[in-house]
């Protein structure tokens, strides 16, 4: 009986944790949430005890930090950012090397697919299910890599920065720039070519690091601008000289 318990808690617990792991992905989660082991439990019927061990399992992996009222998503610096682009940049493209080598009929099908996806959402500027295709590109081809303890690596660094990653899609310029890049990974996906297919993968991270860089500069102008504005006119002739 003690075994069908524990079996039955870890099965609640893998459940819960891949439900929560999903939509942290899709950024269903903002920093003001708070993830209470208790309400949780009670939204997937289950006892404290695998709600709370799922909880820890995303925390020992990155994607919550503890906090005085729960769990929370955490609140990345620019040096974090930074410092999640620079893993990515030196492990993708070698991954997908390795992916397009090990391309199948089935992931190219999936690709194509998802690439469908991406320009459409891309058509009608709908930034959620240009995100969900995204997702979906991205799971096709990190299911071909050779290495699994790289392509686990890559896949909780990719979901690290997924919250902000909405910053750079709301701007309808980055979301052509993912498109145009995606088009590119995947035509050397299906040519099955691993030189090309690694440096088409670091021209994208490459990309993506500074469409995120951009959108946060362009937010920071206007709030430098109405800073600015609201210095005496003292302070403000004080600073011309």
């Amino acid at each position: 009986m003690a075994g069908n318990g524990t079996s039955r808690r870890e099965s609640f617990r893998e459940r819960i944790y891949a439900d929560l792991r999903r939509r942290l992905q899709r950024s269903e989660f903002g920093p003001e949430d708070k993830l209470v082991d208790v309400e949780i439990a009670g939204a997937y019927g289950a006892s404290r005890m695998p709600a709370r061990e799922a909880l820890l399992q995303l925390v020992n992996e990155g994607y919550l930090v503890g906090t005085t009222r729960g769990f929370a998503v955490p609140t990345l610096t620019l040096q974090d950012v930074r410092d999640i682009f620079e893993v990515r940049k030196l492990l993708e493209p070698r991954a997908a090397a390795q992916a397009a080598r090990n391309l199948d009929d089935a992931t190219e099908a999936a690709l194509g697919v998802a690439l469908a996806e991406a320009r459409a959402a891309t058509g009608e500027d709908d930034v959620e299910r240009l995100i969900l295709a995204n997702i979906d590109f991205r799971a096709a081809w990190t299911g071909r890599i050779g290495n699994a303890r790289l392509a686990d690596t890559l896949a909780r660094f990719a979901d690290h920065i997924q919250t902000v990653r909405l910053e750079t899609l709301r701007r309808p310029a980055t979301r052509q720039v993912v498109v145009e890049g995606l088009e590119d990974i995947h035509a050397a996906f299906v040519t099955r070519d691993p030189i090309t297919a690694g440096d088409r993968m670091a021209a994208f991270v490459g990309a993506a690091e500074q469409a995120f860089f951009a959108a946060r500069k362009a937010q920071m102008e206007p709030a430098a601008e109405d800073a600015e504005a609201a210095l005496p006119l003292a302070a403000r002739s004080l600073r011309l000289v």
